[in-house]
């Protein structure tokens, strides 16, 4: 079986519609490489990009300068598909993706929609991220097969780092929050009821928020469903749902 290392991939199909994937904030593109697949048998260009800092040793993400990088990733996605004639995009993201994806559709009218899977928009500071990125680098020194003591050493580096970053992701989330009015184009949310990094009303809040903006919003709910919505038992009804709101999004743009 083939591994995937988690770098950014690129599924070029022809056309001018394509569609934008953002990773999560302990992934890589590993996390949305099954919709990239699904969305680019539907006749769509689909690009991720691998943010700065992921993909390997926890440490780089703590080592970029986070929101800034991630953002400057994102902006240079748009560019590379426009660059590439794909003219008609929408932006997805899962969690931290989903932030990115927000911020872009805040400030690019020029995107037709896109939206958020399991991202916490309007509850990011109630997210249990600062529990579960220490465990995510302990597994990964473990599978590096570092000596105990020096994986416990890293982590304890790691967990101390970890709040300046956080806060500066919490920060992005309250912009964000303060404009959500910028935002014009049809939104997709998706969100699990059993999400065990965020509190599952995030969605509903987040879509609240969108629709007293007389925004068209795309909301759905999978009550079983934890948080990686793109690859747990929810991905097959999401990649159907997604599929069904593009269609309809690219219908709408061509008229």
């Amino acid at each position: 079986m083939k591994t995937y290392t988690g770098d950014s991939f690129f599924f070029p199909h022809s056309g001018r519609r394509g569609v934008i994937l953002l990773h999560a904030y302990t992934g890589n593109t590993n996390d949305v490489r099954m919709l990239g697949r699904q969305l680019n048998w539907q006749g769509y260009t689909v690009f991720a990009p691998l943010l700065s800092g992921h993909g390997g040793d926890p440490k780089k993400v703590l080592e970029s300068n986070g929101p800034d990088d991630w953002w400057d990733d994102t902006r240079m996605a748009i560019f590379r598909l426009r660059d590439a004639g794909i003219d008609q995009i929408a932006i997805f993201g899962l969690s931290l993706g989903g932030l990115l994806a927000t911020r872009a559709l805040e400030n690019d009218p020029r995107l037709l929609g896109g939206g958020v899977f399991a991202s916490p928009i309007t509850t990011w500071g109630q997210s249990n991220v600062p529990e579960y990125f220490p465990k995510i680098a302990a597994k990964y020194y473990r599978q590096q097969k570092l000596n105990p003591l020096i994986t416990k050493e890293k982590v304890a580096k790691l967990t101390e780092r970890l709040p300046k970053q956080l806060t500066q992701i919490q920060n992005m989330a309250h912009q964000l929050c303060d404009h959500l009015d910028q935002i014009h184009q049809p939104f997709f949310i998706a969100q699990g009821g059993a999400d065990e990094m965020i509190d599952p009303a995030s969605g509903l809040q987040l879509e609240k928020r969108l629709q007293e903006n007389g925004v068209a919003v795309d909301y759905h709910y999978y009550p079983t469903a934890t948080h990686l919505l793109t690859v747990n038992t929810a991905h097959r009804q999401l990649f159907t749902d997604v599929g069904k709101y593009l269609q309809i999004l690219f219908e709408v743009s061509s008229k």
